[in-house]
């Protein structure tokens, strides 16, 4: 396609979610409530996790990272998903659009990481616990965040220059809540074989390979719980990784039904249900998961609800 047949836009349109005019109001105030959960929630676990010094471990550190992702994470499209349904403006900036992808990739990244290292963490603790503190020192946990930031910001930025190389031509509606990638690349009037070739090596690298390492680390904490002789070990083995395998059942099964799944058995209103699941209930669920099935968590919280009743006496 020459030049001059190409115009590019200045702004895209997102449709949102396909839901009635007369259930919009429901909707908003579900997705807001879930919203506002999302970042109380977290945050509390960031505050439980900086005031009690017994959580001061390296799976809580791997924790707190984890709950500042997912406030950020939810951040990046649930606010921009509300202002359409309550005001009904679908545009957004092309800047505006870049920005919120590369954003999105790079906490969607983070997550992955963050989630394989406190699974190498409960590997750790159990499979090798005599040498879980010189194993999993504070240098170590340094570096493994670290690491994860730099990768989850180099893949973001490689999958936003790429996109911003491209043309798009009179078609700017995307059929979603936010600016998704595989849906501009469609939107696109440029060849996208570069874009989908570093979309499959990325993939690997922030998806596939940390979910396999995560197979791996389950795999050997299995074999270990089985060869603990006391029903006792194995339920307090299995306690531990409870709450850690809920959270990476929930983030991957999200993944799969959204990226993975062959796009020709689902319709796209399927898609952006899952999508949905994704990238607003799944970091909602984390304080949930964290703190009802977490008997750290739940000493912590009742050690500052007492605090406060002490202190208000």
């Amino acid at each position: 396609m020459t030049m001059e047949n190409q115009s590019s836009v200045s702004e895209f349109l997102l449709l949102g979610l396909p839901i009635q005019p007369e259930q919009q109001g429901v909707f908003f105030a579900l997705f807001l409530g879930v919203y506002l959960i999302t970042v109380v929630g977290n945050l509390l676990i960031i505050l439980l996790i900086r005031l009690d010094s017994r959580l001061h471990t390296p799976m809580y550190f791997f924790l707190s990272h984890l709950a500042l992702t997912d406030i950020t994470f939810s951040s990046v499209t649930v606010p921009k998903m509300l202002m359409i349904m309550q005001t009904k403006h679908k545009s957004i900036p092309y800047a505006g659009c870049l920005s919120q992808t590369y954003f999105f990739i790079l906490l969607a990244d983070l997550d992955s990481f963050l989630i394989t290292s406190m699974a190498y963490d409960r590997y750790v603790a159990i499979c090798h616990p005599l040498h879980y503190t010189t194993i999993t020192s504070q240098s170590v946990c340094v570096m493994l965040v670290l690491g994860s930031w730099v990768i989850a910001c180099a893949c973001a930025l490689w999958h936003t220059l790429l996109l911003a190389r491209l043309s798009f031509c009179a078609d700017n509606i995307i059929p979603y809540f936010f600016c998704d990638l595989a849906a501009l690349l469609k939107l696109s009037c440029s060849d996208t074989s570069l874009n989908q070739l570093v979309i499959f090596t990325a993939g690997l690298t922030a998806i596939m390979l940390p979910f396999v390492c995560i197979l791996v680390s389950y795999g050997h904490i299995g074999a270990t719980i089985l060869r603990v002789p006391s029903a006792k070990g194995i339920c307090k083995a299995l306690s531990t990784c409870g709450s850690h395998l809920s959270v990476v059942t929930l983030y991957y099964g999200a993944i799969i039904g959204v990226y993975f799944l062959p796009s020709s058995n689902s319709t796209n209103d399927s898609n952006i249900i899952a999508s949905v699941m994704y990238t607003v209930v799944t970091p909602m669920l984390n304080p949930f998961v964290y703190s009802l099935r977490n008997k750290d968590m739940k000493g912590a919280l009742r050690k500052l609800l007492s605090k406060r009743t002490y202190s208000s006496n």
